[in-house]
């Protein structure tokens, strides 16, 4: 029975006509079940090609599309390891993965969007093979030249790719050399061929800060440069501060409290005592107020999605001359912001929140390391230098201890592991690798962003306005059995709640200072799901929150871009408000802006570990105590005490025993000697090979206690 295409004709209209028809479809097919196809041809049309790219349809043979839930399939991201072996992500929330052994990913590659056939399930765990490639998400690619009778093929530098490239012949083939290494464009994927490359720059050697991070640029195709016309719009904004329709709040102490280096400020936070305990104002930078929705500058930042932080340097979404400039609260100068204003007790019950458009004029800009004098150490030169503000500053404090008691109460993870610190000298060389300390006034600022953020997501979802949240889901139950039988195996007491569940804050808590605890951070941080950007609420695990968003970074996030022009129009309407964005176009941008979080991770993650490499290189030889950070079957990792530096002790070079992997135990044994290998024990071992290019870090064992 033919029916008429509604106006407005959306992706569940489309899906409902697969589900009641229970058949793969053509074109054809809907042009005869619905009446008024013609009008909406082009229409319909591209909703199909989106949801094909999304994954909801799967394209067939014939030229039907079908719904992958009724044929087995499952649409989502291919995501290789070392052995050859991947997993696909499913693109459908809440499914699970699928594994995929090597044999059958043909020749889909790390990070491509897939079509994979379920073939097996045993014990909740789904196995299958890959029937097509939907996207191909590889566009750069870097790695080793390696030649053979006349040609050049690129073997990438990234052991999740296993395919290797041919090298085509161009202007700078001449001046290539077998073990080059190179950054290439991919150019094309043949069907059942190797995929093709053209070789756009040569490194040689990553021999100091600078090329290695123009190396990771290369390898994540990230865009130092913006184009012309966002670029153009950034430099024609104006900082007209306009007090219509905000509240004024230039006469009040806030200031900003960041790293000693940092140049885009977009938080201000102030804390006054009232009568019934604390009113906190935590104020940001009204980025959307000069990047309108869908401009070029627009569109620019919504495609980097982050900004991208290397040591000594930045790719930023915005222009310098927004982010560093005219959004950014640089002190006594008045910007435009959001203010949230949140009112505590003693004991830090929220009693009310307000969100409004505003004004401020930052009093100061303070440092972390400064406000830690000031909190912590209680330096006499420090608290002179904010002596107006002491008062301020000691509110603050007492209020983020307060908050932070009560997320421990709530149940909140408080994982304590270090992060690499690069500290490079005049010149941009490295002066030393440290482990960042975790300050407590580090931890004031997180509190209070944390608060907002919660706030801004639980107003949102009370004016049933559909927005981005930053989702944590908990680990799946088999991860956390992994862990339990780390905790038997070391005898940490514990007792589950009445449902069952770990209380994981309270292991945590007992451990700390004692033998297993970086141990048992370390498992139970790897049993962790990443956080991600969800259209759909899902709480937030970690922070044992019901509702989170990403509301006080605009500056370099663009879901707080997006969370910001949400709140405005709420502000401005009320809950009569409209829908700033659809469900179907926040999912999708959700997506998007996961996937380049998590690009700008793995170039952080990376450029961090070749600089630590480097700073090896020179130490070649020299003795180093450290602890065992993690166990494979061909060795174990060790993390440096003296600096902040990881390298592997493979088991080819132990030669007094042969060791079996226990994988279930953490450990490896000796099988004649039964000498014991686990994470967390202390060694002593000598460096022996730093290699940059092949991102090598090789230690011999002298000795282990």
């Amino acid at each position: 029975m033919k029916k008429n295409l509604p106006s407005d004709f959306t992706k569940k209209d489309l899906l409902d006509i697969f589900k009641r028809e229970e058949r793969p479809l053509s074109f054809n097919d809907i042009k005869n079940i619905v009446r008024s196809w013609k009008d909406q041809k082009r229409e319909v049309k591209k909703l199909m090609r989106e949801m094909t790219r999304e994954g909801s349809l799967v394209r067939l043979k014939n030229n039907r599309f079908g719904l992958p839930d009724e044929m087995n399939l499952e649409v989502g991201t291919l995501w290789c390891t070392k052995s050859g072996n991947g997993f696909v992500v499913p693109d459908k929330e809440g499914e699970k993965d699928v594994f995929v052994p090597s044999r059958f990913i043909k020749d889909a590659i790390h990070g491509d969007k897939v079509v994979v056939r379920i073939e097996h399930i045993s014990r909740g765990k789904r196995e299958g093979r890959i029937v097509k490639v939907t996207e191909r998400k590889t566009k750069n690619i870097t790695g080793f030249l390696k030649q053979h009778k006349g040609l050049f093929f690129l073997v990438p530098d990234d052991e999740r790719i296993s395919s290797h490239f041919i090298v085509e012949p161009g202007k700078k083939a001449a001046e290539l050399r077998d073990g080059d290494l190179v950054a290439a464009k991919v150019t094309r994927f043949p069907d059942g061929g190797d995929p093709e490359c053209k070789v756009v720059k040569t490194f040689r050697e990553l021999d100091n800060v600078k090329k290695i991070s123009q190396f990771i640029i290369h390898k994540q195709d990230l865009s130092p440069r913006f184009p012309a016309k966002a670029e153009s719009e950034a430099k024609q904004a104006q900082l007209n501060i306009a007090l219509q329709g905000r509240i004024d709040l230039r006469d009040t102490d806030h200031v900003t409290i960041d790293g000693e280096f940092a140049k885009d400020f977009d938080d201000a936070v102030l804390v006054e005592k009232t009568k019934q305990g604390f009113l906190l104002y935590v104020s940001i930078a009204d980025v959307s107020h000069y990047v309108q929705s869908d401009s070029p500058l627009d569109r620019e930042a919504y495609v980097r999605g982050t900004s991208v932080y290397f040591p000594g340097s930045v790719i930023p979404m915005l222009p310098k001359q927004l982010s560093n400039v005219i959004c950014s609260l640089n002190p006594e100068e008045e910007r435009m912001t959001l203010t949230v204003r949140l009112a505590y007790n003693k004991k830090g019950d929220l009693l009310q929140a307000s969100f409004d458009q505003s004004v401020i004029r930052s009093a100061a800009r303070l440092t972390y390391h400064l406000v830690e004098d000031v909190l912590v150490q209680r330096d006499k030169n420090a608290r002179g230098h904010v002596k107006k503000l002491l008062p301020r500053l000691e509110q603050m404090g007492v209020l983020a201890q307060i908050l932070k008691a009560r997320r421990e109460e709530r149940g909140n993870l408080d994982f304590d592991l270090p992060e690499p610190e690069v500290v490079l000298d005049m010149e941009g060389g490295i002066k030393d690798v440290l482990r960042s300390e975790r300050l407590f006034s580090q931890s004031v600022i997180e509190e209070f962003m944390i608060a907002a953020n919660e706030a801004v997501a639980r107003f949102i979802a009370d004016c049933r306005m559909p927005l981005i949240y930053r989702v944590h889901e908990p680990p799946e139950r088999e991860k956390l059995r992994d862990f339990e039988k780390l905790l038997s195996i070391l005898s940490v007491p514990y007792k589950p709640d009445s449902k069952g569940r770990l209380p994981l804050q309270s292991i945590l808590r007992n451990v700390r200072q004692k033998e297993h605890e970086f141990l048992i951070n370390r498992i139970l941080l790897r049993s962790m799901k990443q956080a991600r950007y969800s259209a759909a609420n899902r709480g937030h695990f970690g922070l044992a929150l019901d509702f989170y968003s990403h509301f006080t970074s605009p500056i370099r996030r663009y879901p707080d871009l997006v969370c910001h022009r949400i709140l405005k129009a709420i502000i401005a309407h009320g809950k009569a408000a409209k829908p700033v964005y659809g469900e179907e176009e926040l999912e999708r941008m959700a997506t998007h802006l996961s996937d380049r979080e998590r690009v700008a991770m793995e170039a952080e993650r990376e450029t961090e570990d070749r600089i630590r490499i480097l700073f090896m290189k020179d130490r070649i030889g020299q003795v180093y105590d450290g602890i065992i950070s993690h166990i494979t079957s061909y060795g174990f990792f060790v993390e440096l005490f003296d600096v902040f530096v990881e390298g592997i002790v493979l088991l080819s070079t132990l030669y007094d025993d042969y060791y079996a992997f226990e994988e279930e135990k953490f450990r490896l044994i000796g099988r004649r000697t039964r000498r014991i290998f686990r994470i967390g024990d202390h060694v002593t071992v000598r460096v022996e090979t730093a290699d940059v290019e092949k991102k090598l870090l090789h230690f011999s064992l002298l000795k282990n206690r």
